[in-house]
Parts: C-alpha cells; sequence; structure tokens
C-alpha cells in the first residue's frame, strides 16, 4: 500500500508483525527505513525499476537491521544512516540529534531526532510532515524499555508531542489493538478510544494496516500521551496505590502496568 503525503511511502510488512517502510524518490530512486529483512524490499525494488539509495535504521534490534547486509551486497553504494553505536556495524554514516539527511535528486530533507527509551541509542527521522518512529512510539502505545529506561522515553514522546499534529506517524509494528485493549483499561471513559477501536478492528479484518497513525489521534487515544491528563493520572495512581507527584512518575507506573498485562 503507498501512502500520498508530500511523499510516496510504500508499507512493505515482514515477519509476523513488522512494517518496513519504502520511500519512493524522484528517477526512480528508493530509501528503505528498517530493513529487518531484505526480502521483500528486494521483491519491492525489483517489481518498481527502484533503485535503493539509502538505508536508515532507528534502533538495533534485528528485525530492524537483519537485512542490511544483504541489500548493501546488490547495491554496495547505498548509505546506511544509524545511531553511532557498535551494535549496529553496518552503519557507514553515524547521525546524532539535529542532523540532517538529504536523500533523492529533488531533495527530500528528514531531521534526525534521538528518541532513546526503548534502547538506549534510538533515533527517528521526521521530513514532510512524516515520522519514522521505529519502536519508540506505536500507534496506541509506545515501545517496552529494553535498554533505555522510563525517563528517557517518557523525554522522547515528549519531544514528539511537540511536532505539528497532523504529522503523520510510521511505526515499525502492527500492535494497535492490543495497545488499544490497554488504553481502554487506562482511560475506560475516554469514547476516542472506543471509536478508535472499532475503526482499527475493522481495518484489520479487512486486512488492512492501522499505521501510519496520525499525532493528533494519538494525543486522543494513547494513554502514554496522555499522561497530564487527570483521568490517566487518576487511573495509574488507583493501580500504584499511593499519590504520584510527576508526569515522569506516572509515564513510568503506565508503562509497568501494561508490562504486567503483556
Amino acid at each position: 500500500m503507498t501512502f500520498k503525503t508530500m511523499i510516496n511511502i510504500q508499507t512493505l510488512p515482514a515477519f509476523s508483525d513488522n512494517y518496513i517502510w519504502l520511500i519512493l524518490l524522484e528517477g526512480k530512486q528508493a530509501a528503505v527505513i528498517d530493513p529487518g529483512d531484505a526480502q521483500p524490499v528486494m521483491a519491492a525494488l525489483k517489481q518498481q525499476g527502484l533503485t535503493l539509495t539509502a538505508i536508515l535504521i532507528t534502533h538495533h534490534h534485528h528485525d530492524h537491521i537483519d537485512g542490511i547486509e544483504t541489500l548493501r551486497h546488490h547495491y554496495p553504494d547505498a548509505p546506511v544512516y544509524g545511531p553511532d553505536t557498535p551494535q549496529i556495524p553496518q552503519v557507514t554514516h553515524p547521525v546524532i540529534d539535529g542532523d540532517i539527511i538529504t536523500l533523492g535528486l529533488d531533495p527530500l530533507t528528514l531531521t534526525v531526532l534521538e528518541v532513546p527509551g526503548h534502547t538506549q541509542s534510538h533515533v527517528a527521522y521526521y521530513g514532510e510532515n512524516s515520522l519514522f518512529c521505529g519502536d519508540t512510539l506505536f500507534a496506541a502505545g509506545c515501545g517496552r524499555l529494553l535498554g533505555g529506561t522510563a525517563e528517557q522515553l517518557h523525554e522522547s514522546l515528549s519531544k514528539i508531542k511537540m511536532l505539528p499534529i497532523n504529522t503523520q506517524l510510521y511505526c515499525a509494528h502492527e500492535y494497535t489493538l492490543s495497545n488499544l485493549i490497554f488504553a481502554r483499561i487506562a482511560e475506560p471513559n475516554n469514547p476516542q478510544i472506543l471509536e478508535r477501536q472499532l475503526i482499527e478492528t475493522a481495518k484489520r479484518q479487512r486486512g488492512v494496516a492501522t499505521v501510519p497513525s496520525t499525532l493528533a489521534l494519538e494525543l486522543q487515544t494513547n494513554p502514554f500521551l496522555r499522561c497530564n491528563e487527570t483521568t490517566i493520572w487518576t487511573a495509574v495512581e488507583q493501580f500504584a496505590g499511593h499519590p504520584l507527584q510527576t508526569e515522569a512518575a506516572v509515564f513510568k507506573t503506565l508503562r509497568y502496568w501494561k508490562d504486567t498485562l503483556d
């Protein structure tokens, strides 16, 4: 499926629930985000007569990087952008917060955002009203703490919340329905969560991806972006059994609450 924003983005399903994002560029070029599996990428490139000119990585987990070597074998000139960590030795162009990546003949520029928390070294790429956020933010949820801290992840999500509300959010997994189950537990009287649950369930029944979502929708229905809301704060305090003094503490406890149910 292709999503038409200011850029053309194709969804490449991989494994059981991963999404690889293929960005179509001018001159039959393409860039790929988090190719954990080379096969669907190679198939899409061949079918459309595209040349891979860049690989962008958000973090080091195998389901995001395992296709790099095969793709580089076929497209050795394609640079690999990603966080500066020895866990991704395939990266040829390490990036840090604020870096600008220029792709394609009619240049597409993406700004690097450092968004640790899910892992200690995690980046996202923002441009043309689109955010490729890896496993930091999911539709109706957020990443587990697998190397980073709750404080880091809360700060990263706070950074994402500052983007324009119509930003398209391209996360890397189809977790939406399970995330919405927890969202209703955390905020059972939010009618927008129930409405979203019905809409997204219907999409999955038709075999349609539930992502990308928009930041506006996440601000209405994603509990991890709503820790400043009284409804979430109160529910989390009830789970904790004691008052919580800061939004960061609410977030940390909310993340732990979901972990106990997964």
